[in-house]
């Protein structure tokens, strides 16, 4: 009988890891931040779900079916506590520590999210429910992102990876018709790549097939955010110090070519352009000085012709009157050599 039970147990294990080595193989999530890396550079961005390139975020606005958006999934593991949540800090900036969590009663209480309090079977105590038309998945029109550049120096790797986002909700004020955001809090990436590998998604307007994830979506960068703020030692986003529109946008665009400069640099690619350039150049240059030398040794070798010609004639002409000369001498010179 103990045999048994023993056997079942063992069975029922091997059952669980093949079951959690297949889900593992089926739902592969993206890598996180090497743990030892020589640089790092961290953007912040805001992701604009108003804009078609990051839509695939925002619709449907309410649950269909399984289609459900990024927030409402959020939403849903916050309250069932699959997952922390934690505070967004006034200078914007995360902490993902224990005493900065909030739960999700809070959140509910601080954005005016209306709940119910339902009693439910075999349980003292009561159970907050949200109805799918309360959560405010319309009002989240905005995104709060953390990418962080990096290059791994053992495995010689440059590359990106999300480390944090934060649902923004968009409410009008009292008797204003602007809109105002505000940002709900912040979530570990990891802690979502789980839910965010079972979700299937459709990223393209040509395209309707559910063929992607929203892990792959983040992970290949599909998104398209403009950069609000770097971790600088000042702790200071683009806005304090940058006076107007149009400085700002030269801003991002520096820090964008910043990024790519980086890269290119990391591997050399402006020294074999340089060489290549060099390269190419002076094989011009090669070409030229031997297409004049050439031009020098033809020049040489007809000189050298013509001044052997001269030369030549000159001999034969010095011959000559070397024999008229000789035939013009006296005949004493003659008689001197006979004797």
């Amino acid at each position: 009988m103990k045999l048994s039970v023993k056997l079942i147990i063992a069975v029922t294990l091997c059952a669980l890891n093949v079951s959690a080595g297949w889900t593992q193989r089926q739902y592969p999530g993206s890598v996180g931040l090497p743990d030892d890396v020589v640089w790092m550079r961290e953007i912040y961005r805001t992701l604009d779900l108003t804009k078609d390139t990051n839509g695939a975020l925002y619709y449907p606005v309410e649950p269909q079916g399984s289609k459900v958006n990024l927030f409402t999934t959020m939403f849903r593991l916050l309250a069932q506590k699959k997952i922390p949540a934690y505070e967004y800090q006034l200078d914007g900036t995360e902490r993902f520590q224990k005493d900065a969590e909030v739960t999700f009663r809070e959140v509910l209480d601080r954005f005016q999210i209306y709940y119910e309090m339902k009693k439910v079977a075999n349980r003292r105590d009561s159970v907050l429910s949200v109805n799918n038309s309360d959560i405010p998945s319309a009002d989240v029109l905005s995104y709060f992102i953390k990418e962080v550049w990096y290059f791994d120096q053992r495995t010689s790797t440059y590359g990106s990876v999300i480390t944090a986002v934060c649902p923004v909700l968009h409410r009008s004020e009292d008797f204003s018709s602007e809109k105002m955001t505000f940002p709900m809090f912040w979530v570990n990436y990891q802690d979502l790549v789980p839910y965010l590998t079972q979700s299937k998604i459709s990223v393209s307007n040509y395209n309707n097939a559910a063929n992607s994830t929203w892990d792959d979506f983040f992970t290949a960068r599909l998104y398209k955010g403009e950069i609000y703020k770097t971790t600088n030692l000042q702790n200071r986003t683009l806005s304090q110090y940058c006076p107007t529109d149009s400085a700002m946008v030269k801003e991002q665009k520096r820090i964008e070519k910043e990024l790519v400069d980086f890269e290119n640099t990391l591997y050399g690619r402006d020294l074999i352009e340089e060489t290549d350039s060099l390269s190419a150049t002076s094989g011009v240059k090669v070409a030229k000085s031997n297409s004049k030398k050439k031009g020098r040794d033809n020049v040489v070798t007809t000189k050298s012709k013509s001044s052997s010609s001269v030369k030549s004639k000159s001999s034969s002409s010095k011959s000559q009157s070397v024999s008229k000369r000789e035939a013009a001498a006296p005949k004493a010179s003659v008689r001197r050599q006979r004797r």
